[in-house]
């Protein structure tokens, strides 16, 4: 081969070499644009991500289903100051990624009413937190009936029910005795809520129901207080009984006047809840029997 045939071989193969340069960078410029505009639209995510599993969730919850701005909304500056002080409580006790769990099982629980409150029309107060008592709703308007009174009451523990199902869940795909713990925590709070007492929300579901499960649940209430001793529980009781004695003689009858189907999809509601609650609520403490 003489030198002219070895010069036009080194330039095509320099050529070649140039082409494939060339394709290479075109291809790179063209994965940056992607993952720039991930990273200014998905920063957020990418900061959950780093909490480890339960920014995970958050990351997708809130990503796939557009949360962000209606927590922004909702979480108001009383909300989130007394969660921060009630993640401390709790965590002087339970840790810093328990705490937090608990605490956002809570917010769930709350959300749920305050979306069904604004669904029928009705003004809602920012949630506000108190440590080792739980949450509260400002209700700034009165149901028309008692049919949207328990559709308010049964918001809560049918969401809260639904992300405390989640943590089951994960736990099952994680074998993490963590999400297990979690779920049965969440399962006890909305079962606890569910006891037809007022100002429970078991107390706001029972009166389209019947009003004779106000009884039943003051005679609940009076059993696991004699078992627990629990302060807390014996202010409740107090409170049902006053309830119970202004509802029964302040309330207009016609406030109670609830057509039978909508009374029968209530009680479906109110003791499907309860099953799923005690049915999850088995679930999550197997695999934490084991454990001292």
């Amino acid at each position: 081969m003489n030198t002219s045939d070895q010069r036009s071989e080194q330039q095509k193969h320099l050529e070649n070499l140039q082409a494939v340069a060339a394709h290479i960078a075109q291809k790179s410029e063209r994965a940056k644009k992607p993952a720039q505009q991930e990273a200014k639209s998905g920063g957020f995510a990418a900061g959950l991500r780093r909490w480890g599993p339960l920014g995970i969730v958050l990351a997708l919850v809130l990503g796939k289903f557009k949360w962000l701005v209606m927590l922004a909304k909702f979480a108001k500056l009383p909300t989130l100051l007394t969660m921060v002080v009630a993640v401390a409580a709790y965590a002087s006790i339970w840790g810093i990624p328990f705490a937090l769990g608990f605490v956002l099982l809570i917010f769930v629980h709350e959300l749920g009413h305050v979306l069904v409150m604004r669904r029928q029309g009705i003004s809602a107060g920012a949630p506000v937190f108190i440590p080792f008592v739980g949450a509260a709703v400002a209700m700034k308007g009165r149901p028309r009936d008692a049919y949207v009174e328990a559709l308010v009451g049964i918001g809560g523990p049918a969401l809260g029910t639904a992300a405390t199902l989640l943590c089951l869940a994960l736990g099952w795909l994680t074998r993490e005795n963590f999400w297990y713990a979690l779920a049965s925590t969440g399962f006890l709070i909305n079962l606890f809520n569910m006891i037809p007492i007022s100002p429970l929300d078991g107390g706001r579901i029972a009166g389209v129901i019947s009003q004779w499960l106000w009884g039943v649940g003051l005679a609940i209430g009076v059993i696991v207080f004699i078992k627990t001793q629990s302060p807390l529980l014996f202010l409740i009781l107090l409170l049902g009984v006053y309830t119970l004695f202004k509802n029964t003689r302040g309330r207009a009858d016609d406030y109670y006047n609830v057509d039978l189907t909508r009374r029968i999809s209530i009680a479906a509601l109110y003791f499907g809840l309860l099953a799923v609650m005690a049915i999850g609520m088995w679930l999550a403490e197997k695999p934490l029997q084991g454990l001292s």
